[in-house]
């Protein structure tokens, strides 16, 4: 196989040898750098993580955008980089998942960092943990250089250095024959670190802005001290704000500023609610662009705070997030709990998704054994597990006469969570047959117009999915609540 050939690209993938090697906030720390120069910049997360895209829109103001060749097909990612990326010539920053060639299995490149870059002909820069590394470091670069010649390994960082001899080392250790260009060493910094915890880094708001900016902006200090910025931009040929075709200019100040709000009031649109606060924060952001091509209007509301939903609302949208974090919080806004309740009971159309299941059920019980009320749409209790319970890729064979797909059919997502649901009643509805989980089973649950499932579907897998909810959604707007 011929070694990819160098072209220009819309942007970048930055890749790593494997998970924590300091990726994000290298990943914040450059588009950071970049953002000061002026260059138009659009964010992506390759693979499945909420929490990354949280970050960088923290940064750029503007949604970051999952690209996953497994759950959205080649053809997804890529129209979805073009509407986002190509068509508002910007340059695209990429951040990988888990080490570059890491993605569905052992045996398969789909959803891996290095199979996106090859969907999307983008170069990548590799990420390299040196803590522990010289010489060898050559052996890790041009072994994954050499394992898929297709790939455009164009560049190399070295993270975590110690020392400028530990430096000149690495630096020397790739040299001879490697066409992987060193971009530059990042040195050791206590800094630069982010909070993690059981599900992946910390949100930025649960940092806490003043922390959160003070590590991003020591990043892109050390990135601009020790990476050759002015030969990647030149490289791909980045442009500025004020000579891309938006003609939006830059604020060295507060970072590029894009509207992101959904389309205003429509008689011909549905509204449907979403939850989005502190516990209810993970969302595909294709998902919601999905519901509004297909009709939806969104309007956003927090369990957290809000004693009501919106009003004249189709549909209520519960996505993931951390509602055992803010299990106390969510207990004391009775008002929306029952809200909720009502709200289903009556017929109204509700969606929801792992985080969004737990506040559906009648409790969330954490790990001292605590009871905390939830909703009581469903009578079981979620509790929270000190060990992960479930994490991977899931393709959901949906029966025909789902709520949401009436003629059946799959629809792909991913599951990841520390906690399980017990007391299920032994007639409950489980509409769901999972093809990726181990043993395979049965999974969701339903009443009436509500789902609720552990699995983080994406609709751009199976948009009909996300049709037949704005269907179900307007087809109760009639009777909804909150008016």
């Amino acid at each position: 196989m011929k070694k990819a050939k160098h072209t220009k690209a819309h942007g970048f993938v930055i890749g790593a040898v494997h998970s924590n090697s300091g990726k994000t906030v290298l990943a914040l720390g450059i588009m950071e750098a970049l953002r000061r120069r002026g260059v138009s910049l659009q964010p992506f997360k390759a693979g499945p993580d909420y929490i990354d895209p949280g970050h960088h829109r923290a940064l750029l103001g503007i949604p970051s955008y999952n690209l996953d060749t497994w759950m959205m097909g080649a053809q997804g990612v890529k129209k979805t980089f073009d509407e986002k990326a190509a068509m508002n010539r910007r340059t695209a920053v990429v951040e990988g998942v888990m080490g570059l060639y890491d993605g569905r299995d052992g045996v398969s490149e789909e959803g891996s960092s290095a199979h996106l870059a090859k969907v999307l002909n983008l170069p990548v820069l590799l990420v390299v943990d040196s803590s522990g590394l010289a010489r060898s470091a050559g052996a890790v670069v041009k072994g994954f250089e050499a394992y898929d010649p297709a790939v455009d390994l164009r560049w190399v960082v070295f993270n975590k250095v110690g020392s400028r001899r530990h430096a000149a080392a690495l630096i020397d250790s790739i040299s001879g024959d490697s066409s992987v260009r060193v971009l530059g060493c990042i040195p050791k910094d206590a800094a630069l670190k982010m909070p993690a915890r059981h599900l992946g880094l910390v949100t930025s708001d649960d940092i806490g802005r003043g922390k959160w900016q003070a590590v991003v902006e020591r990043a892109a200090l050390l990135v601009e001290e020790h990476l050759d910025l002015d030969g990647l931009c030149a490289s791909l040929n980045m442009r500025s704000v004020s000579e891309s075709s938006s003609g939006r200019r830059s604020d060295s100040s507060r970072g590029l500023v894009a509207t992101c709000e959904p389309p205003g009031p429509s008689p011909s649109r549905v509204r449907i609610a979403v939850a989005r606060d502190k516990a209810f924060c993970f969302y595909y952001e294709e998902n919601l662009d999905i519901l509004k091509e297909c009709g939806a209007e969104i309007v956003f509301f927090s369990p957290l705070k809000d004693k009501r939903l919106p009003p004249d609302i189709g549909g209520i949208y519960l996505g993931g997030g951390y509602p055992e974090l803010y299990a106390r919080r969510l207990e004391a806004n009775a008002s929306m709990r029952d809200a909720v309740k009502a709200a289903s009971d009556n017929g109204l159309a509700v969606f929801a998704e792992c985080g969004g299941l737990m506040y559906l059920g009648g409790n969330i019980e954490d790990i001292s054994g605590r009871l905390f009320p939830m909703s009581g749409v469903f009578p079981w209790t979620t509790k929270m597990l000190e060990k992960r319970k479930a994490l991977g890729y899931r393709e959901v064979a949906l029966p025909r006469g789902c709520l949401m797909l009436k003629k059946g059919g799959t629809i792909r997502g991913h599951e990841f969570h520390y906690s399980e649901v017990s007391g299920v009643p032994s007639g409950a509805k489980r509409p769901f047959s999972i093809k990726g989980a181990k043993p395979a089973g049965k999974e969701g649950f339903v009443y009436k117009n509500t789902l609720a499932t552990y699995v983080h579907l994406h609709f751009a897998s199976n948009p009909e999915f996300a049709r037949g909810f704005v269907r179900l959604c307007a087809i109760g707007k009639k009777g909804s609540v909150g008016r």
